[in-house]
């Protein structure tokens, strides 16, 4: 667990939180400028949550990776029309379903 895990899930419950992380360790928090501490069980659920969404998104990265440019895209349709262009695209999204 990376503390940039950590502060990131706290900044997420608390976007105006002020605190530092030691150690990657969620017993070594610092909390600053009267910011009101979190329950370390509140921010490893905050954790856990933010690593499921990113994990469901997945098919969206690889899928982001695996079209073709804009400017391809728009080539592709300009020279052999939308239906070959829907092919093109449904091939990357079959690749990734969701």
């Amino acid at each position: 667990m990376a503390n940039t895990k950590i502060i990131d899930a706290i900044l997420n419950i608390n976007p105006n939180a002020v605190v530092s992380v030691r150690n990657e360790d969620y017993d070594q928090i610092e909390w600053h400028n009267g910011t009101t501490p979190i329950a370390k069980t509140d921010i490893q659920a905050k954790v856990s949550e933010m690593n499921t969404a990113y994990n469901n998104a997945d098919y969206q990265r690889n899928r982001a990776n695996d079209y073709p440019s804009i400017q391809d895209q728009l080539d592709d349709i300009y020279h052999n029309g939308i239906d070959a262009w829907k092919s093109t695209i449904k091939t990357t999204k079959d690749k990734y379903p969701k």
